[in-house]
């Protein structure tokens, strides 16, 4: 499905191409590979990156990983210097990287923002914004358990004490909004498996039995199944995770019943973000704005669609 999607964005600028054949670079910016879900937004901007350079002699894109904050305000005075025509970059801190954000938008490149934007939403850091849906990553969990069990006593682990969490935890609120579901507990897991797995020790300690766990991403959803596993315990039917991990996902093509669906909040909008910069820049197609990528429901008839075997996450 994503090769298609792509297909169709090439053969949609191809007719401008032809004319257009000024050479551009792109620079890339992202967090380095500190987790999970990092580390699939490194491979997928790998991943695009030479397709697009596969399909456009024209066209340089140049990827940088940064550790934090300060690390990647360098990134981008380095690609900066080398003249980049663009920008795509998902910050580690979109807060404390506005101003060098900005700074290499005055200076005529057309910048795409992934994932996460300043708290103040300003819309002058950026020409396109490509960003994963967080309340409907919640909704969506919400509305598959109040759909198949009801009734089912729920325990939750949260992420972090931040907007995006409380997005996601929203979502869910609503999702399950005037079913039977009852939520038993909510802590956070920090997105982290081992602290996600410590939280769920602490739920089988207090609670003689539930049904199901709605943790907030695929890395706390490990931690998870493995204490669930280690427990012995058989009255947890099943869990649910949000992100899209390739492991995740495999668990849902084949049908095991501790991963009946997961929930997609791809690392890969990077390369859709790589993929739109270029349809602006070599077509000449209309891309600025707003793109949200839905929280599409993984199940077993569609996960092959969204398994990446290659991909470390």
């Amino acid at each position: 499905m994503r090769k298609t999607v792509f297909g169709a964005m090439l053969a949609s600028v191809a007719f401008f191409s032809t004319a257009y054949a000024e050479d551009l670079k792109i620079g890339v910016s992202i967090p380095a590979a500190d987790h999970g879900w990092t580390s699939g937004v490194v491979f997928h901007a790998n991943r695009v990156a030479q397709e697009v350079m596969g399909a456009y002699d024209n066209v340089e894109i140049i990827v940088k990983t940064s550790p934090d904050a300060a690390s990647q305000a360098n990134a981008l005075q380095d690609l900066e210097v080398q003249g980049i025509d663009a920008l795509v970059i998902l910050p580690t801190d979109p807060d404390a990287l506005v101003n060098a954000i900005m700074e290499v938008k005055s200076n005529g490149a057309f910048v795409a923002l992934v994932d996460r934007a300043p708290s103040n939403n300003d819309a002058s850091v950026r020409d396109l914004y490509v960003a994963g849906n967080n309340f409907g990553l919640g909704e969506v969990a919400g509305h598959y358990i109040a759909a198949n069990n009801p009734d089912a006593k729920v325990a939750i682990i949260r992420g972090m004490p931040i907007p995006i969490d409380q997005m996601r935890q929203d979502g869910f609120d609503a999702g399950i909004a005037g079913s039977g579901v009852e939520v038993l507990d909510r802590q956070f897991g920090n997105w982290n498996r081992d602290d996600a797995f410590l939280v769920m020790q602490d739920y089988l300690t207090k609670y003689d039995t539930f049904d199901v766990v709605w943790c907030q991403d695929d890395d706390m959803a490990v931690g998870v199944l493995q204490a669930i596993e280690e427990s012995g315990r058989t009255d947890i039917k099943y869990v649910i995770g949000g992100a899209g991990s390739k492991d995740m996902i495999k668990m849902v093509m084949d049908g095991n019943p501790m991963m009946p669906v997961d929930v997609l909040y791809p690392p890969a909008m990077v390369g859709t973000a790589i993929e739109m910069t270029v349809a602006g820049l070599v077509g000449q197609v209309p891309v600025a704005g707003v793109y949200t990528i839905d929280a599409t429901l993984v199940t077993p008839e569609n996960a092959s669609q969204y398994y990446f075997a290659d991909s470390p996450f």
